[in-house]
Parts: structure tokens; sequence; C-alpha cells
């Protein structure tokens, strides 16, 4: 994990390998962003107008290098575009600086320490800018550099291995002994760490991650942070009739497992339950999936993923909350034993349900843990999935549903999410659509209208909410997993989408925001 510090030295002074400036985009070129000062200095007031001759325009996204100015220790600029001006002058977008400092830091991998002189005059400024280089400065290397062992004993080879994150980010500007500025760091550092590790549980291969390694992990990170983890085995689900779970994991030889998180603090006065789809590789069963579809199906718990992380950093940061986390593990996937289209399961809840698709399985294991948290009875529910195709021909591939049994809490849930910058949007649960899962031989089938099939997932998952528990369904499937080029502080591969909006929720709860 990078390090991070509040730099007391200046950028002049700051012996670091790179120091990084904002640049925002004007009317008439680039402009330079507040925290520059120093090294504009360096470079005779001119460092704009070089950026301009260097074909800089500020633009969100861009970045230039250049050689640092005489006076400076360190010996390359790093330019980051912030995007428009702001209208007023301190007033950059939060979004706006995690992306550029995550762009930034994705840059100088390979590098052992640079100086971010992005702006930081306020608490808020700097922790966006930490949250965001430390984002940035994500890599997933666990599986590459191995001993090639076909090369020469005597042979130095030429690929010294994968580049390393950027091991040090030093914050200048902020404000280093202040105390606010001190807990946004450390908070910044936490949430961080728990959502690269959540990022590296989507990424680790199925053939090592599976439902009990998962399950183990778990527990371990229970230990370090005081997190009670109970594991649910397979006999243990057997006696407790999860027939969901039982269901979608009985085609694997590898078992399906339900684990418990609970982080509760002794002050609390509100519970929140968050209950995490952990199909650690989704074959679509019987239902197999069609070619093209199968090889990034690793990440199909990455809500699990989410839920694990958010319930670790509110032990981290010591909320004044109740945190209990459910991940429904399981592995989807063909064989003699698996779950036949046609076929009846009796949930936990003691509904049955008739399985009309095997790919449609993650609200069949989130069903049985819905109802389990259900018995607790918390003051909300969030499950996180991610749950349909549907919803990403619905969305795009950045932004993740936000259905609801209650309008305000759907409202509250969104908005937080805008805040910390993961882009959502309030869906409908459409009472017409409920029609389209009514079965001639079960209580309900686990398909519907294939029209709205990212809606009719969630009213399917409202049938297992408890009376009066006010529930929120995330539906991550096109933002959890990132196909397509790094951008920002978004990596490619898993993105830890929601942790920040869940971890969010869990402060504005224990500070009494929610009602």
């Amino acid at each position: 994990m990078t390090a991070l510090t509040l730099s007391t030295a200046g950028a002049p002074t700051l012996r670091a390998d790179a120091l990084v400036v904002g640049v925002a985009k004007g009317v008439k070129g680039p402009v330079l962003a507040p925290g520059a000062e120093a090294v504009d200095k360096a470079f005779g007031g001119k460092l704009a107008a070089v950026l301009a001759t260097l074909g800089a325009t500020g633009a969100e996204g861009e970045l230039t290098k250049l050689p640092a100015a005489s006076g400076l220790k360190a010996p390359v600029v790093v330019a980051v575009g912030l995007g428009p001006v702001p209208d007023k002058e301190d007033a950059y977008d939060a979004e706006a600086l995690r992306r550029a400092a995550g762009t930034a830091a994705r840059a100088l991998h390979g590098s052992k320490k640079a100086g971010f002189a992005l702006p930081a005059a306020s608490v808020e400024d700097a922790a966006a800018v930490a949250e965001g280089a430390l984002l940035g400065a994500y890599a997933f290397t666990a599986y590459q550099g191995g001993e090639n062992k076909l090369a020469p004993k005597d042979a130095k080879s030429k690929d010294s291995g994968p580049k390393l994150p950027l091991a040090e980010v030093a914050l200048l500007g902020a404000k280093p002994r202040d105390k606010a500025y001190k807990a946004a760091v450390e908070r910044a550092l936490a949430l961080v760490e728990e959502i690269n590790r959540a990022r590296d549980l989507i990424n680790t291969p199925p053939n090592d991650l599976y439902p009990e390694s998962f399950a183990a992990v778990a527990t371990a990170a229970g230990k370090e942070h005081g997190v009670k983890v109970q594991v649910l085995d397979e006999k243990a689900l057997v006696k407790g009739g999860f027939g969901g779970i039982l269901g979608v994991g009985q085609g694997a030889e590898r078992g399906p497992r339900l684990v418990k998180l609970a982080y509760t603090h002794p002050k609390a006065e509100k519970t929140l339950a968050l209950v995490g789809k952990g199909i650690t590789y989704d074959s679509g069963g019987i239902s197999l999936k069609p070619a093209g579809h199968n090889e990034t199906m690793k990440c199909d718990m990455a809500g699990a993923a989410a839920v694990f992380a958010a319930v670790v950093t509110a032990a981290r940061l010591g909320l004044k909350v109740n945190v209990t986390g459910w991940l429904a593990l399981a592995e989807n996937m063909p064989s003699g034993n698996a779950t036949r289209p046609g076929d009846v399961l009796r949930m936990y809840s003691g509904k049955t349900v008739e399985v009309l698709n095997t790919d449609a399985e993650g609200r069949l294991v989130l069903a049985d843990a819905l109802t389990r948290a259900s018995e607790e009875k918390p003051d909300a529910i969030v499950d996180v999935a991610t749950l349909t195709g549907a919803m990403v021909l619905a969305l795009g591939n950045r932004t993740f549903g936000v259905m609801a049994n209650d309008d305000a809490f759907r409202t509250s849930i969104h908005e937080i999410a805008e805040e910390v910058g993961e882009p959502s949007w309030p869906m409908p649960l459409p009472a017409d659509l409920r029609k389209g899962m009514d079965s001639p031989t079960a209580d309900i089938a686990n398909m519907g209208e294939r029209m709205g099939g990212g809606l009719v997932a969630g009213l399917f998952l409202k049938e297992f909410v408890g009376e009066g528990i006010a529930w929120a369904h995330l539906d991550i499937a096109g933002p959890a997993f990132h196909e397509g080029a790094p951008y920002g502080y978004t990596p490619k591969g898993g993105t830890g989408s929601a942790v920040r909006t869940l971890v969010r929720l869990a402060e504005r709860t224990a500070a009494g925001d929610l009602g």
C-alpha cells in the first residue's frame, strides 16, 4: 500500500521523484491551480506559458511532464488537468481533485515518492487529493513477475517484473499539525486500504478465490480489526434451510458459505445491515453464459467485496453505528448436481421459488441473506450486487442503479453516492412488473418480463425484506469491473464500486443525519 504523509516541506525543498501541480482549462489557455505557486516561481512565473507551449490545455485527465526548473529538488514536474476553471478560485470540485490526483499517481508508477501540490487549502480538498492519489496508485501484481525457469541460471532477465505503484504520496500545502487535516488523511488511508483490498479480491482468479477462501480472508480481517465473524458452511446452511444459497452452489465442487461480519459500537443508536452478492465465479449454471461472457465472471462477487470493505472500514474508523455485513458466497457451476431450470427451491424465508434461469442466481443468494439480515431488525438494509446486464444497458458502465422500498431512503443513497464521487441513478420499482414473476408451481419465479429486467430483479429482492425495514438495492453491474483503459483513479479490473457510498452512509447514520 502506498504511504501517505502530510509534508511540512515546501515544494522547492521537497526531495522527491516528481512534483504534481494542477492546471485548469481557462478561456485563454491553461491556468495554474492553487498549490502551484512555489513551482511557478521556480519557472520565473512562466509555468502556465511553458505548459501551453507543450500543448497543455488543462482539460480533465490531461497530463504533461516536463523537466523541473533550477531551484526545485525534484527533477520532474507533472501537470495534471482539472477541467474548467471554477467560478470561485478555491472551489475546485472534490471529484475533479480525486481524478486529477489519481491520473498523476498512475503516471508515476515505479517512482518512490511524489509531492502533490494540488489545491489543499481546505480539509475537504486535502481529503479528496489523498483519496485520489491512493486510489490511482493501486496495481494488482500478485500474479506477475514469476521466475522464468527456462532462462539460463546465470542470465539476468530483461523483465524485472511488474512496475510497482508509487511508493509514497506527500501532500503539500495542507496543515500537517492541524487535527482536522490529520483525521481526514487517516480516514482516507483507512478507506482506500479497504477499497484496494476489495479490488484485490475482485481481481483474484476464481481458482484461488472461492467461498471458503473468501470466508477465510474475512475471518482474518475480523480478528485484526475487532469485527466478529461467523461462517455458515454447507452443513450449517442445510440445517438452517438456506435453500437459495444452497441451490446456487450445489453444482460446484467447492461449497457455498454465508458469512456474517458484525461491528458494534457501545454508543451506537442505529444498526445498518449490508448484504453482498458473492458469486466467486458465475458460469451461468445449466443456463450457461454464451461465449465471450465468461472471462470476467470472477468479478461477480464485487458486491460482497464492497460490503466486506465497508464493514472493516467502519470498524477502523470507530463509527458510532452498528454495521453488520452479510456475504452470500457461492460458485455457480454446471454439473450433474446443479440446479436445473424448472427446479423449485425452498428459501430461508419459507417461500418457494421456481428457477426459470440458473443465470439469475444472484437474487437467489441475496434473498436468503436479506431474510436472515431482516431477522435482526436493523434500522436499514442495503444490498449491493453485480446483478443484471439490464442495468448496464440502462445506465452504462460507470453508473449504478439505486432501488428502494422507501423514496426518501433511495434519495439519500443517491445523494450520498454523488457526494463521494460514485455516479448513481435512482430507479423505480414498478408494481406492474411483479406479475411477470407469478409461477403456476411456486410462490414466485426468479425471472419475469425481459424488458425492465433490472427492475424485475429489484422487485424479486423486495419480496424477501422484512416488514417495516427501510431497504435499498444497488445494482453495480456496470461500474464494478472496468475492462477499458484506466482513467482518473479507476484502474483496469476491479474498482471497489459502492464502498465509498456505504462508508459515507454509515458515517451519516452514526451522526443521526438519516433520521
